[in-house]
């Protein structure tokens, strides 16, 4: 099954670590692949602690804010390809692409390269992808899809980033 969590409000990666946890709880295998994300986020620590979940980050420790830079290319193609060899293993039962539709959007790949990767997927495991910008082409490949929209964010007030709740 390919799940896609997306749109401009808050809850994509946290939903997509709640299947992972989930899954772990079940004893399932999961690889979460996150892309144009580099820093130690606590959800992070807190799966690295599992012994059936691996993390690994194909982004710099800074946002992207403006245009992608080379490096920022080449590790999102670091992942996609990393990615890749984890469903063609099948070793995992879920894989979760976080932040992949970003990484569309921004160019860091192609939407050819995450069309055929969602292709090549076995059924036997589940593909979670998140971010915003899902493209319509992966929408209609999806088996499910639930979108994030924003109706009211405590930043407008001003309010930052806190530890283990944003971050």
């Amino acid at each position: 099954m390919i799940q896609v969590y997306t749109g401009n409000g808050k809850g994509k990666t946290t939903a997509a670590f709640g299947l992972a946890l989930r899954a772990s709880g079940a004893g399932l295998k999961v690889y979460i692949g996150q892309f144009a994300k580099g820093r130690l986020y606590h959800e992070i620590k807190a799966l690295k602690k599992l012994g059936n979940i691996k993390v690994e980050q194909f982004g710099r420790r800074c946002f992207i804010k403006k245009s992608p830079q080379e490096v920022d290319i080449q590790m999102a193609l670091a992942g996609l390809k990393r990615s890749s060899e984890i469903i063609a293993s099948r070793k995992c039962q879920m894989v979760i692409l976080d932040e992949i539709n970003v990484a569309v959007k921004l160019k860091l790949i192609p939407l050819s390269g995450l069309l055929e990767l969602i292709k090549r997927t076995p059924k036997t495991i589940e593909l979670v992808l998140t971010g915003r910008y899902a493209h319509p082409k992966i929408v209609k490949l999806a088996d499910l899809v639930s979108r994030m929209n924003e109706v009211k964010h405590y930043y407008a007030q001003g309010v930052k980033a806190r530890p283990g709740i944003e971050f």
